[in-house]
């Protein structure tokens, strides 16, 4: 599991196999440190063909929380984090 930094927010995929050789897709996103580090987890009814494949959507999924959040509070999201071919996610 590798993980993206925007701000104060640590996103990680975390992909896991299912039976009959798919994968789930979710996510971690963190911030703050120690006993005020929160940690939330979201998890995807979809499932995809490669452990890539659902790296790189819950990465997606990641960012776009992270933004939402960022634009909620008035504040502006991160542009550097959209996902492109010339910006890909390495894992």
């Amino acid at each position: 599991m590798s993980s993206l930094s925007l701000g104060k927010y640590r996103i990680a995929a975390c992909p896991r196999a299912l039976p009959g050789g798919r994968f789930a897709s979710q996510v971690s996103i963190a911030s703050g440190s120690g006993s005020a580090c929160t940690d939330r987890v979201m998890r995807f009814v979809d499932d995809f063909p490669t452990f890539d494949a659902a790296a790189r959507y819950a990465v997606a999924q990641g960012v776009d929380w992270v933004n939402a959040t960022q634009r909620a509070r008035g504040q502006q999201p991160y542009p550097c984090a959209a996902l492109s071919p010339s910006n890909p996610i390495r894992l």
